[in-house]
């Protein structure tokens, strides 16, 4: 007890004299910093899930093209899920003489489990103009899109076949959120109620419909939904043929890519959290140290043990540990707090409630942080000598052994993988850390070497004694010079790798998937109608991309070996082994396709029987370079040799095919053509004049996915921007703590400086140029490390095209270079006012 009550005193009396408070600000900042991140980013990647299963309706949807077993609905209802179901199938409706091609869904109760059905139940010229949320429709009644009412000239009231019933037009649908799940329309939608589905007689033995069971979790907060990734592992096994578990990773690809992609930045936005708290903890420590030493060589004189003074250090630790924590993390749950309520009021939906992992984190950042770094220091005090009273220069063997902060770095390498997620995404961190701190740690030492030389030189010039008054303040104190140089150089690098990701992270979205992507594919046009479809959109100022030609063929066998589904373990393989592809040739590799082996055809090699296939395909089949492949075309056969891999960026919407060969190659087999091309809002008379000189051309329409993907992304694109801004201020708070912990050394300098005569000026000139060989040093090494490690996370991680960027980097050296001085200047200002006299007595 005696202990635990000298560290309680001793806390209090390092708060009232100011001590100590350097080091609870930083702690409590850097705690602050790693929760506020870790609840915001928590919250914003639920929601992001979230919104992204709008696209399909709900968080997991199991189809089938047969009737599915009904304990699937009877699990997902024992583990206390939201379900609905549906039916979807294709039909002729007809109204009076008119009929026309229509994809019929049927729906229950309860449907969409994610986002909401939009309709209007006004007139087609001011539907989109009265938009509504709507459940689903009642029975005999049927909701249409507003393309299939214009085509069949209907209209609120009228009434519509559908088989052998008929139905009211009771609304026309503007939006439904589930048709994400199937990225091609080929006819408009009908929505009717799964219960009328019987009455029109359409369901018959060999009918093409598609069954699904909708799964989602229940908002309840009450209610403990298992995982539903458990859900989905319980499933797996129970699947039949026909069947399959869909959620948005699996179902959308561009969404998997955008969201795995969001949530790695965020991760990384969580790094930068633990990387500053451990930057600002080391940097206040250190002087914290230093003016504990009289204390502890006093406490020596009176005959305090190593031991009571080894518990009172513990006890004084555990105390900052414990307060800091606690007051980290409620601060940084309400700056989340009042975050959400801004973020949810610019650009998303209601967040989800934030859980108490990140309370969790903020604690074991505040103790593991406090221990590891601290600690070592702290220990540096029991060898205080009791002499040292008498003599200041004296520490003892108060020298660190570098094994001493090796925990620590092994606290930081396990909360850095802990925000990653993945243990590439964190070695590429940690590896630019460690090479930064090596060469940080290098140049700063040769510096104050150089330092040291150019000290002997002599001059008259008062502006250069300033300067080199400045230099040797660096040689003064060359550990703290060093631990400042590598500290500022590991926060730079992280506030900076957030922003270079950002930027590719950003580039990449847009160039992906622009506003004016494609939004309408045409399929089956035929060679002598491709000239009018060219002269029909040009004449409406519909820009589009190339024709391109397909033939419909079989894969039956790789070297002589006949494919078989069964010889393959993955699902998406037996798919592929079992379905048709279609060939194309192409002279030019189009521009959203990149060579990853082998080589691209020269202009000789037309007509011979090469092949270059989609990378991603080559790998689910087992496919490489030099397998022959045997193709049935229409009962003839045809052998293509792999000669090359590509890479396809299948996020632009642009036609592309998995299989392309040489010009000449397919010529004597039949084949149709396809176009893809961006129809903008309030041209529907294109597709109508398409569809009426070109009655064989299919339109396939997937505007209503591509904006729902586009909303998304948009919406996590505003998401990480906010991340980042709020990363970026909690670094700057936190690298401005780590600087005021330098604050009474530096006091101590300038107040000698000033009782021997320098003036004002020069003291501030001195420090300004001691900060500014810092900054220089610790930006231009954390700019280097941060383009290497930012090429690696792109290029290995977040499978990105690497952009450097030349004015961006020089921009983060000037900014950086001129930003240390004036943070320094900051923290110091109010002692260059004050007289020697006034700074002696303070200190």
């Amino acid at each position: 007890m005696l202990a635990l009550s000298i560290a309680w005193r001793q806390c209090r009396s390092l708060w009232a004299s100011g001590e100590i408070r350097v080091l609870l600000f930083a702690l409590i900042l850097a705690v602050t910093a790693t929760t506020s991140v870790s609840f915001f980013t928590d919250r914003i990647q639920s929601s992001m899930q979230t919104q992204g299963n709008v696209l399909l309706g709900a968080d997991l949807v199991v189809n089938a093209d047969h009737a599915l077993p009904a304990a699937y609905l009877a699990e997902a209802n024992s583990r206390q899920y939201q379900t609905s179901q549906a039916l979807e199938f294709t039909s002729m409706v007809v109204n009076a003489d008119s009929s026309a091609l229509a994809e019929i869904k049927a729906v229950a109760a309860g449907f969409p489990l994610r986002g909401h059905l939009t309709i209007s139940k006004q007139s087609l010229t001011t539907a989109k103009g009265e938009p509504e949320t709507a459940g689903i429709p009642a029975r005999g009644t049927v909701w249409l899109e507003p393309r299939l009412a214009q085509t069949l000239g209907l209209k609120i009231g009228d009434v519509v076949g559908v088989g052998e019933s008929q139905f009211s037009v009771a609304a026309f649908l503007l939006q439904e959120p589930s048709r994400g799940g199937d990225m091609f329309s080929i006819a408009p939608r009908l929505m009717m109620n799964s219960a009328d589905v019987a009455a029109t007689g359409l369901i018959q033995f060999g009918s093409r419909v598609k069954y699904q069971l909708l799964v989602a979790a229940n908002p309840d907060s009450t209610i403990r939904n298992p995982s539903m990734e458990d859900f989905a592992k319980w499933l797996t096994p129970q699947l039949a043929r026909g069947e399959r578990v869909d959620d948005i990773r699996s179902a959308r690809p561009e969404m998997r890519n955008a969201l795995n992609k969001a949530q790695q930045f965020l991760g990384i936005a969580s790094m930068v959290g633990v990387i500053l708290a451990m930057v600002a903890m080391l940097l206040a420590s250190i002087p914290y140290v230093q003016k504990s030493l009289d204390a502890y060589a006093l406490m020596r004189c009176f005959g305090a043990t190593q031991q009571l003074i080894t518990q009172i250090l513990l006890y004084q630790t555990l105390l900052l540990a414990a307060v800091g924590s606690v007051v980290g993390c409620v601060l940084g749950f309400v700056a989340q707090f009042g975050l959400a309520i801004l973020a949810g009021r610019l650009f998303l939906e209601t967040l989800p409630a934030p859980g108490w992992m990140p309370v969790v984190l903020g604690l074991i950042t505040g103790f593991a942080t406090l221990f590891t770094i601290v600690w070592p220091q702290l220990m540096r005090l029991r060898a205080v000598p009791a002499l040292r009273i008498l003599r200041q220069d004296l520490e003892g063997n108060v020298r660190s052994n570098g094994l001493m902060f090796l925990p620590a770095l092994l606290v930081l390498a396990g909360l850095v993988y802990w925000h990653a997620g993945e243990i590439k995404l964190a070695a590429i961190v940690l590896a630019a850390l460690s090479g930064l701190v090596l060469v940080s740690g290098f140049l700063a030492y040769a510096g104050m070497r150089i330092v040291r030389s150019f000290g002997r030189l002599n001059t008259n010039m008062q502006q250069f004694g300033v300067i080199k008054l400045g230099l040797m303040g660096l040689r003064r104190r060359p550990l703290l010079t060093i631990t400042q140089v590598v500290g500022l150089s590991m926060g730079l690098m992280a506030i900076l790798l957030l922003a270079f990701v950002r930027n590719d992270l950003l580039q990449h979205w847009q160039s992906a998937l622009p506003a004016d992507a494609p939004n309408r594919f045409m399929i089956n046009i035929q060679a002598d109608q491709i000239a009018g479809i060219h002269d029909l959109l040009s004449r409406h100022g519909i820009a589009h991309a190339d024709i391109f030609p397909m033939v419909r063929a079989r894969l039956i066998s790789v070297n002589g070996h006949a494919i078989q589904a069964e010889d393959y373990k993955d699902d998406r393989a037996k798919r592929l082994a079992e379905r048709e592809f279609n060939l194309s040739w192409a002279a030019q590799m189009q521009a959203d396709n990149a060579l990853v082996a082998g080589q691209w055809w020269q202009a000789a090699d037309a007509g011979k029987p090469l092949l270059s296939l989609e990378q991603g395909l080559a790998e689910t089949l087992h496919l490489k370079l030099g397998d022959r492949l045997s193709y049935d075309v229409a009962g003839t056969p045809l052998e293509l040799t792999i000669t090359s891999l590509r890479k396809v960026e299948w996020n632009s919407m642009h036609v592309n095919f998995f299989a392309v060969t040489p010009p000449n190659v397919l010529d004597h087999y039949a084949a149709n053509y396809i176009t893809s091309f961006h129809l903008p809002q309030g041209k529907d008379d294109v597709l109508n004049a398409l569809i009426k000189q070109f009655p064989n051309v299919t339109i396939i329409n997937v505007a209503a996915v591509m904006t729902q993907i586009q909303s998304l992304i948009s919406k996590m694109s505003y998401a990480i921007e906010f991340v980042f801004g709020f990363s970026l201020l909690a670094g700057l708070a936190v690298l401005y703590a780590a600087l005021m912990a330098t604050r009474e050394e530096r006091m101590r300098e300038s107040t000698l400086m000033r009782v021997l005569g320098a003036a004002k000026k020069q003291v501030v000139l001195a420090m300004l140029v001691e900060f500014l060989c810092v900054g220089v040093v610790a930006s231009l090494v954390a700019n280097v490390f941060t383009n290497v490690a930012a090429y690696y996370l792109a290029t290995l991680v977040l499978d990105i095209e690497y952009q450097f960027n030349g004015w961006f980097t020089l921009q983060a050296v000037l900014v950086t270079i001129a930003l240390v001085p004036f943070a320094a200047w900051l923290v110091a200002r109010h002692q260059f006012n004050q007289p020697p006299r006034v700074l002696l007595q303070s200190i």
